[in-house]
Order: C-alpha cells, then sequence, then structure tokens
C-alpha cells in the first residue's frame, strides 16, 4: 500500500551488570551517542515512533539486512535484496537506554505476523531488532524472552534478532515523511491499520 502511495522490557524484566552500564554501541557511561537499528514495517511510522522519545537525537530511514550495496527504495520495494525497511536512532545515553529503545520498539510492531507488518506485506517488511554488538544481542534477546515468559500473546513471537550489518540511508524524501506530507502520511497510517493494530496487541498509548 505504501509503495503504492509513494515498563516493555515487561515490567518483571531488569537489566543490570555489565551490559547495563556500557548500554551497548559505543553508548557508555562517558556519554558518547549510542546507534540501535530496528525494522518495524513502515520506515515513515517508525521514524515518528522515536523522534517523539525523549533521549532520541535523530532517526533515519533506511534499508538494513540485505545483500545488495547501496539499494535503491524501488530495489528493496520490489523485494529481493533481502533489505528490510528500518530505522536506525541515535540516543544518548544519560537520557535513555537501549533497553527503553527496545520498549518503545515493541509497542510499535506486531511481533505475531512474519513477513509483513499491517498492510505491508513482504519479506522488506518483516519486523527485525539488528544488533550492532554483543550486547545489544544479549539485551534484545532478554528483552524478546520476557515477552514470550509474559504468556501476554498465545501465538509465538516471530520478530527477528538479527546482526546488522550495513545501514544505507534512505531516499531524502522518505526522510520525515509524516512532517514533510502530514496528509498523505496520515490518509497512509490510518488505512493500513496501523494504530488500530497496535492498539488491540497493547492497549491504548500512554499519554505520559
Amino acid at each position: 500500500m505504501k509503495a503504492a502511495l509513494i515498563g516493555l522490557l515487561l515490567a518483571g524484566l531488569v537489566i543490570s551488570g555489565p551490559a547495563a552500564a556500557q548500554d551497548s554501541a559505543g553508548g557508555g557511561a562517558d556519554g558518547r551517542i549510542g546507534t540501535a537499528i530496528f525494522a518495524g514495517g513502515c520506515f515513515w511510522c517508525m521514524q515518528e515512533a522515536f523522534e517523539k522519545v525523549d533521549g532520541v537525537v535523530g532517526v533515519t530511514a533506511g534499508y538494513a539486512g540485505g545483500t545488495v550495496a547501496k539499494p535503491t527504495y524501488e530495489q528493496v520495494s520490489a523485494g529481493g535484496t533481502g533489505h528490510a525497511e528500518s530505522v536506525e536512532v541515535k540516543y544518548d545515553p544519560r537520557k535513555i537506554t537501549y533497553a527503553r529503545l527496545l520498549d518503545v520498539f515493541w509497542h510499535n510492531v506486531d511481533p505475531l505476523t512474519s513477513e509483513r507488518q499491517f498492510c505491508d506485506a513482504g519479506h522488506q517488511y518483516r519486523s527485525v531488532i539488528f544488533y550492532r554488538d554483543d550486547g545489544q544481542r544479549r539485551m534484545a534477546e532478554a528483552s524478546k524472552r520476557a515477552l514470550e515468559d509474559s504468556k501476554r500473546f498465545s501465538q509465538p513471537i516471530v520478530t527477528e534478532i538479527a546482526p546488522a550489518g550495513t545501514f544505507y540511508p534512505a531516499e531524502e524524501y522518505h526522510q520525515d515523511y509524516y512532517k514533510k506530507n502530514p496528509a498523505r502520511y496520515h490518509f497512509y497510517k490510518f488505512n493500513c491499520g496501523r494504530a488500530q493494530r497496535l492498539e488491540e496487541l497493547w492497549g491504548k498509548p500512554s499519554r505520559s
């Protein structure tokens, strides 16, 4: 459809120890900016979700997880490159942790559906946590395991956890699409059923 339109760590999960102190991806106690990469279907929607989070300093829409160098939107949306529409999230670890970013991710995807997200079908719209180092991998696996152990859903969690590889920024017209084209974006998002499905899965979003 989009191509045509051109706390979760659950309450019981506590991250502690060296992994939490370093917080992975260069986001350590020295205040260096951290980097996280997620795929959750439409990168327009994921960019909007993460840019609204305090402590996030930048979000870039792009492509990750594939085998073709410097793919175009047309190549990715046609399938076959292996990439997923993704976002690269830059964050200040003094204000937000990688664990909190995982929580934001889970609440913005349908973890029960493979090879699609909402109205967008295909391998390029799968949900993935792309880890950049062992710290991120361990924390991602722990968050997924906590969700499974919570028994919140009767269906299996099919969201992938995979090495990040190279992240390629998408074309400029895709960056902050929700700000540049608000009417078309909201028309797409509503008709895709994204917000409706997320509320069904996770409940109404908090106003805090």
